[in-house]
């Protein structure tokens, strides 16, 4: 069976940066396993993954524009700490769940000088091309309630 659109995927992958660091794994959990054609792995995998097959192996560069998108700059700003009341210790690094026009978003604290705390929205892999290798695992037809969800179970 191969991939397509509402076929339930399982995958071992290793993700790794341009330079070779290794920025997430599967080895020694289970596979991911996701809805094929709903959105749930980044644009860029879904694609290199179409069509293959249970046992088939995939090594793939993934743009930013296909993954996490480029980091944009609209997206920092410099907030007063008393924005974080209730957190005794600051820290660059910290992710916080906020409220903006768009909605809930993360952000983090990117840098933290006097009063004035600096909060970034990007992903922490925006801008950044990722290198992906896969194993398909299990490759499946999706239950009627796997779609109705748009996820996998």
């Amino acid at each position: 069976m191969q991939i397509a659109k509402d076929k339930v995927v399982a995958i071992d992958y290793t993700l790794k940066d341009d330079d070779g660091s290794v920025l997430d794994t599967s080895e020694g959990k289970e596979p991911l396993a996701y809805l094929h054609g709903s959105g749930n792995i980044i644009p860029g995998l879904e694609k290199a993954l179409e069509g293959k097959a249970e046992g088939e192996e995939v090594s793939v560069n993934i743009p930013p524009e296909e993954a996490y998108g480029e980091r944009r700059e609209d997206l920092t700003q410099v907030v007063p700490r008393n924005m974080f009341q209730g957190v005794d210790e600051l820290q660059v690094g910290m992710q916080f769940q906020a409220q903006s026009e768009g909605g809930e978003q993360i952000v983090t604290i990117a840098a933290i000088e006097g009063d004035d705390v600096t909060v970034d929205a990007n992903h922490p892999m925006a801008g950044v091309p990722l290198n992906f290798d896969v194993k398909v695992v299990e490759v499946r037809d999706a239950t009627e309630e796997e779609k109705e969800h748009g996820h996998a179970h």
